[in-house]
């Protein structure tokens, strides 16, 4: 048996870690597109006549953007879509984002599929900061409702009274109308790993110091602009 020389045995490890680093670099790539994806999604929303309230988002302790959720069916309908969670902090800044899935089925009058881009208003950061790696049941673990909309909208709304989360989507440029009872949110923990080098739980990405990664400034940046 013909053992391999020094050389040969350099290149393949030289060539293993170039491979493991190429990948790494790939996923990583592909979560800080998501986080331009949520970005562009923020900024669209803010642009549109019928946009969240500046009222609601004053007193919003959380939000989840999922850009492209994927609502498929013909009566018997699925959604599947991959966002991230931001948390306002305690100082009133925005926590960085923690990456997040959203599954779940629904039954009604809907044939054919549809991309729809999705924001989902937080009243309480607790119910985020505790979801962890477990998931939670919207309709269920938590009231959702879809939320009131104009720029102005004060005493029409119950922002302040019944639903804990408020869920606003946008189909083809359009506010459009979403059914997300039994809908299923948890923690992305390889998308979380993939983007941060490392494994690390929903809640120290939310309690630890603010990113210096360019696009996650521009997120919240640009999330913060939202109720001006």
């Amino acid at each position: 048996m013909k053992l391999m020389n020094f050389s040969t045995v350099k290149a393949a490890v030289i060539l293993s870690a170039g491979l493991f680093l190429s990948a790494s670099v790939s996923a990583q790539d592909k979560e800080q597109k998501k986080v331009e994806a949520a970005t562009t999604v923020l900024s669209d929303f803010s642009k549109m006549k019928e946009s969240i309230p500046s009222e609601l988002l004053a007193v919003t302790q959380g939000i989840i953007v999922v850009p492209k959720l994927i609502n498929a069916g013909f009566v018997v309908g699925g959604k599947r879509g991959k966002g991230l969670a931001m948390v306002k902090k305690a100082d009133g800044t925005w926590s960085n984002p923690v990456f997040v899935t959203i599954t779940g089925g629904s039954v009604g009058a809907q044939i054919g599929v549809q991309a729809v881009d999705l924001i989902l208003i937080f009243k309480n950061s607790k119910s985020l900061t505790e979801i962890k790696n477990s998931s939670f049941t919207l309709g269920g673990d938590l009231s959702v409702a879809a939320g009131p909309v104009g720029r102005s909208s004060t005493a029409s709304t119950d922002y302040k009274l019944e639903a804990e989360v408020y869920s606003y989507s946008r189909s083809k440029g359009l506010f459009a109308g979403i059914t997300l009872n039994g809908a299923s949110l948890a923690v992305d923990s390889q998308a979380n790993a993939n983007f941060y080098g490392k494994t690390i739980s929903a809640n120290t990405i939310f309690n630890a110091s603010a990113s210096t990664s360019a696009p996650v400034k521009e997120l919240k940046s640009t999330l913060v602009g939202m109720k001006k």
